[in-house]
């Protein structure tokens, strides 16, 4: 059954690397150097989490990108309390300390593969069980498997998009994963951070093939990439806009358009 949900809706991010927000080409992230940074703010998480919150845009996330974000998190997810998502190295032992710390849901990848990418199902029936159904997130960031001229197929990346897993994206994917969690959060990894547009193909296949809310995030340089997100799901797929943004360096969009066209689409 296709779900209903109404029109696509742009959600905030405060990506967190260092302790300071940042926007980063996703693609770059390592364990062994630095990544390519497109945008490091002056702006405390809090200032962002606090603009969030004066015009309710509820929904977004806060990204962890390694170690060492753990103030930054708490400072964003208080400034704004019950509005936003928290991802980035959750467990159920920390997923408690997170919602009570401010987080309306948590958000986990990582911690349901093992070291070799193998999806661990005791695991997700875990972390379902620990913080409900309702207040789980889960990540299926990935990255394209084909090779050009094929037909297009992804895998989810764990570990900071680092490791490839055993789990493909596909229709049958979400109707798994739909009976742990409440909502999808989708990057396109191997576009995230370039602003030269999104990944048309997966968004098309998330607008078709997920009966909860998705949002995708990876690539978008203009409100014309948010159109196009509308119009290739069919509305069934929310937008994360970062480094395009003008509230993080970008040219490409300004956060104001977006916030106005988040409430064109609630008229």
């Amino acid at each position: 059954m296709q779900r209903v949900y109404g029109m696509t809706k742009f959600r905030p991010c405060i990506d967190l690397h260092g302790g300071q927000v940042k926007q980063i080409v996703g693609g770059t992230l390592r364990d062994d150097g630095a990544p390519i940074e497109n945008h490091v703010s002056e702006r405390s998480p809090a200032w962002f989490g606090q603009l969030y919150a004066k015009d309710e845009l509820r929904g977004g996330h806060v990204i962890q990108l390694g170690p060492g974000n753990e103030e930054a998190a708490c400072q964003a997810l208080q400034a704004f309390p019950g509005g936003l998502q928290i991802g980035g190295g959750i467990s159920p032992e920390n997923a408690g300390f997170w919602l009570d710390a401010g987080a309306s849901h948590v958000i986990v990848t990582s911690w349901l593969f093992g070291p070799d990418g193998k999806l661990l199902e005791d695991r997700l029936r875990e972390m379902s069980q620990t913080v409900g159904r309702d207040r789980l997130v889960i990540d299926l960031s990935c990255r394209r498997t084909s090779k050009r001229g094929e037909s297009p197929s992804w895998a989810v990346a764990m570990n900071r998009w680092q490791t490839l897993t055993n789990v493909a994206i596909t229709e049958r994917m979400f109707m798994y994963f739909s009976d742990f969690a409440a909502e999808f959060l989708v990057h396109a990894a191997d576009v995230e951070g370039l602003c030269n547009g999104i990944d048309e193909e997966l968004v098309a296949k998330l607008g078709k093939w997920s009966e909860l809310p998705v949002t995708y995030a990876g690539g978008a340089a203009s409100l014309d990439d948010v159109h196009r997100v509308e119009q290739l799901s069919g509305g069934n797929v929310d937008i994360t806009v970062g480094s395009a943004l003008d509230i993080f360096g970008g040219n490409g969009v300004t956060y104001r358009q977006l916030v106005k066209w988040n409430l064109e689409q609630s008229v």
